[in-house]
């Protein structure tokens, strides 16, 4: 079977992706689908290239039980079109560059981290947090907890697994 890929996209990749690439492979671990799900993440602007997760992110991670320290940001390129089957943008200003981008011939899917979310009241959004206090943080990991958790669902329905 081939492997399952998934990329989560925000603005700069220190706050939400990494937030989100650490949720969801430590889920995909539990479950024991690691061999047949893969995760990364990166940003759609370049100014964080080479930076780890923003600290509040790396904080409120580890207080629900996710370790994102190891995570260096980086910014989307051609190849990850190639690549990656689940492409999964924050919000819709980084869906708007995702899919501008987006070459003719990619087959994946493409929806916003939200659309996962199996009670999102239509939220299409996850709110960036970094202009926001430590605090802001962590109903965005309870969030992004739940849309992992729909999008797990949604890949093991799709790919039987």
């Amino acid at each position: 079977m081939k492997n399952i890929s998934v990329l989560f996209v925000c603005l700069g990749n220190i706050c939400r992706s990494p937030s989100a690439h650490g949720i969801l492979e430590k889920k995909v671990a539990d479950l024991g689908l690691s061999d047949k799900i893969s995760v990364d993440s990166c940003g759609t602007a370049p100014f964080n290239v080479g930076k780890k997760p923003d600290n509040r992110a790396l904080i409120a991670c580890k207080q629900y039980g996710y370790d994102i320290s190891s995570q260096i940001a980086r910014q989307i390129q051609d190849e990850d079109y190639l690549e990656f089957d689940y492409i999964i943008p924050m919000d819709r200003k980084n869906m708007m560059s995702v899919t501008a981008w987006q070459p003719k011939d990619f087959a994946g899917e493409i929806k916003l981290m939200m659309q996962y979310h199996p009670n999102n009241l239509g939220n299409t959004q996850i709110p960036d947090p970094y202009h926001e206090g430590a605090e802001a943080f962590f109903p965005i990991i309870e969030t992004l907890e739940k849309a992992c958790d729909g999008l797990i669902a949604t890949i093991r329905e799709k790919h039987v697994i």
